[in-house]
């Protein structure tokens, strides 16, 4: 039967389930932090544990990956929780914007693909919190505009009732009970924007010509856009997104390895598609473009 389909919508099936297989374990641990957050996380201990000036606390979520690290593919559901928990905009998103780089997996899988060279690996990790910092700056002092959507700002309001009906103390097997319904709750609700952005993604890689696409790298600045735009198409894993990045090296040379490194784990099709779940798309378009400038300067320089 599978013989009569055509090859390239059976490597896209094979590239779709891969994505899928390989994302879905992320996700889950994701929205299982993100169930324990929403029972166990109040905006009193946010405030206990957060700096109360600004730069200070975007330095603490910028960093905060290296001692709680997480996957960009479970990554948007924990900052959701963070942001409706009160936790400020500019740390929970300096968080996300890092948290799949700085951490000790992912630095020790591109030490590795790049030949137990720690030069890429550091260059990775001085990106990601050189971008954290620039636009966890940029929500702390510049961005007034509200960022979430409808349904993120209906789901700040059952937050807000449920800690009002709650404070009496609750049993250990009760305050599971909670955890895991919400993370239920929570994964098949992202896992349908997984399954979308994974669709998306398997469809670009199999029918999008490439052969354009290298060809434009025959400049640094042609290529840098060219690794930004293949990291967004490609939608890697962040744990193994470095091997794919090593094989390009040659190819296309140091700054625009640097850019696809730094810039996929932060906005891929499967993030973007999770964030418009929440956050309202003029907030989301002026990030992603601030991140892909900063990305772009700073691949440039290195």
């Amino acid at each position: 039967m599978f013989q009569q389909l055509p090859h390239s919508f059976l490597q896209m099936s094979m590239i779709f389930l891969s994505i899928v297989i390989e994302a879905l374990p992320f996700v889950l641990l994701g929205c299982i932090i993100s169930g324990a957050l929403h029972v166990y996380l109040t905006p009193e201990r946010v405030k206990k544990f957060l700096p109360n000036n600004k730069f200070l606390s975007i330095l603490v979520g910028s960093t905060m990956g290296i001692f709680f690290p997480s996957c960009e593919c479970g990554i948007v559901p924990i900052v959701n929780q963070f942001v409706r928990k009160k936790v400020p905009t500019y740390t929970a998103f300096a968080f996300m914007l890092t948290a799949p780089i700085i951490n000790p997996i992912v630095l020790f899988s591109t030490f590795i693909a790049f030949g137990n060279s720690w030069k890429f690996a550091l260059l990775r990790a001085v990106g990601s919190l050189l971008v954290a910092v620039v636009v966890g700056s940029w929500l702390a002092y510049f961005y007034k505009q509200p960022i979430l959507n409808e349904e993120g700002l209906r789901a700040m309001q059952e937050v807000s009732v449920h800690q009002q009906n709650h404070h009496e103390k609750t049993s250990r097997i009760h305050a599971i009970g909670h955890v895991l319904d919400h993370s239920l709750d929570e994964f098949f609700d992202t896992g349908r924007y997984l399954m979308i952005g994974a669709l998306l993604s398997a469809s670009m890689q199999t029918y999008l010509p490439t052969k354009w696409i290298l060809t434009l790298g025959s400049t640094k600045l042609l290529a840098i856009f060219v690794m930004i735009i293949l990291a967004v198409i490609l939608s890697l894993c962040s744990e193994a997104d470095a091997f794919i990045g090593s094989s390009l090296l040659s190819l296309f040379g140091q700054a625009p390895v640097i850019a696809f490194l730094v810039f996929g784990p932060m906005v891929d099709i499967k993030n973007l598609l999770m964030m418009k779940r929440y956050f309202n798309m003029r907030f989301i378009a002026s990030m992603v473009g601030l991140v892909a400038l900063v990305v772009i300067i700073y691949a440039w320089v290195v």
